[in-house]
């Protein structure tokens, strides 16, 4: 398949321009609040040289299709041989899409993608571009993984250009791009890494994914924020954006697809890193609760939805007098507002006298859980250890909790209590609303219609 298009012109004058670094508008100056995505504060000045022409690639020419005549054979996804990356995806990898993986250094990307490299099957080459490893530290890599794919070739090359030459060259199947924060277009005259290019780099990898129907995969770095390294405009040109998150002093890995324009976004893929690479986590609520202690003050278990996954999470609450002026709020894994938004609901309807406390609230795994569903664990978990009482072992706790202190009812229950029972759980605490005449549930269920409510039928009162 050849390309049509044009080569970039004679550089022209160099300028200095600003760029936005959340979304890549351009301005002539320095602005305080970006027009373009209307943050404050994001301008970045950059020396870029002006081409007299600028350069243009265009995809292969074709006709206009009825979408009544497109054969579904044209949508057949490839298994990467990663189950949990399969379910991430959607099913598997889409011809022809780009992907970026960011996350935390350190984190286990390059693990990742290297352990993709040696257990796809795919008919052609695989191409594993490096910026920022050489070829022997590669080998070594793949010898601890155990990855001995004889179609997986290696390249160490920063220059796009040239890396775009091998591309026309090998016409791989998959290209995995390691990272997109160190290659870098000659005719473009800011550093690797800058945001114009990023812009253009990320641009003229788009054409090779979409022109020569090459599935891409670029590994992306995250600032001390959480957030990919560079402008919006990056997430925004790519198909699909997977972020690798976890504690780099824990075990524990999840996969979540931030954006994923051929499947669901609300999908999460289970890993631990072990000596020898990444092992899939297929039933994660026994992992989660596998250290779980028994008879544990302010320890309850909620079962959150994870796409169409249900995974059973352990909340630790830790209620404390504070020796300070000022007591300390601290979430992990739980919304920060949110549990204040809960903390408030405590004070004002049951009277909890909570403003002079340390609170700790913890999601034990490294889980990052956002649904509302969890509101009434977390309740419970801070009254049994403001008032050191105990919760039952075989008591899982479901329900959002409103300003007024209702609980109000969540969606897939049936699927959250299957779960349970499978766990071995024997009671569900969820809300009324919930649950319907002459249904019958896998395990026990009490129905409750507002906090004070729940915390008698679990605690025995507030």
């Amino acid at each position: 398949m050849k390309w049509k298009g044009a080569t970039a012109m004679a550089k022209g004058k160099e300028k200095t321009v600003f760029f936005c670094q959340e979304c890549g508008y351009e301005a002539a100056k320095w602005l305080g609040k970006c027009p373009g995505c209307g943050q404050w504060n994001t301008f970045v000045e950059e020396t870029v040289t002006k081409q007299k022409n600028e350069t243009v690639r265009l995809l292969p020419s074709s006709e206009p299709v009825s979408l009544n005549n497109i054969s579904e054979n044209d949508l057949v996804r490839i298994d990467t041989g990663i189950h949990e990356l399969n379910r991430v995806l959607g099913g598997g990898m889409v011809p022809g899409a780009l992907m970026l993986l960011a996350g935390d250094p350190g984190i286990g990307k390059s693990t990742l993608t290297m352990q993709l490299a040696g257990v796809i099957e795919l008919e052609g080459t695989i191409l594993y571009v490096s910026g920022e490893e050489s070829s022997q530290q590669l080998k070594m890599r793949a010898q601890r993984l155990g990855v001995k794919t004889p179609q997986l070739l290696i390249l160490t090359e920063n220059n796009l250009s040239v890396i775009e030459k091998q591309i026309q060259k090998l016409q791989p199947k998959l290209l995995i791009l390691d990272s997109i924060q160190t290659v870098y277009l000659p005719e473009v005259t800011s550093a690797p890494g800058s945001v114009s290019q990023l812009r253009e780099c990320t641009g003229r990898i788009l054409q090779w994914a979409k022109g020569l129907d090459i599935s891409i995969i670029v590994v992306g770095h995250v600032t001390k924020d959480g957030a990919v390294a560079g402008p919006r405009v990056l997430e925004h040109m790519v198909d699909t954006v997977l972020f690798f998150e976890g504690e780099r002093h824990n075990h524990f890995r999840i996969l979540r697809a931030l954006k994923n324009r051929f499947g669901s976004t609300n999908e999460i893929g289970v890993f631990e890193m072990q000596e020898h690479g990444l092992q899939e986590i297929s039933n994660p609520s026994e992992i989660f609760l596998s250290e779980r202690p028994r008879g544990a003050i302010g320890s309850v278990v909620v079962p959150c939805m994870e796409g169409s996954r249900p995974v059973l999470v352990e909340l630790q609450a830790l209620v404390a007098s504070s020796p300070y002026g000022q007591p300390r709020r601290m979430t992990n894994g739980a919304d920060f507002n949110r549990t204040a938004m809960l903390l408030a609901v405590l004070e004002k309807k049951m009277r909890l006298p909570l403003g002079n406390q340390d609170i700790f609230l913890n999601v034990v795994g490294g889980l990052k859980i956002d649904e509302p569903a969890i509101d009434l664990g977390i309740i419970v978990a801070l009254v049994s250890s403001m008032q050191n009482r105990q919760i039952k072992d075989d008591v899982i706790i479901l329900g959002e909790v409103g300003l007024t202190g209702e609980v109000r009812t969540i969606n897939f229950l049936e699927k959250r209590l299957i779960e349970a029972e499978k766990m071995g759980f024997q009671t569900a605490v969820v809300p009324q609303g919930n649950l319907k005449r002459e249904q019958h549930y896998p395990l026990e269920v009490r129905g409750v219609r507002n906090v004070s409510e729940a915390l008698q039928v679990i605690l025995g009162g507030a």
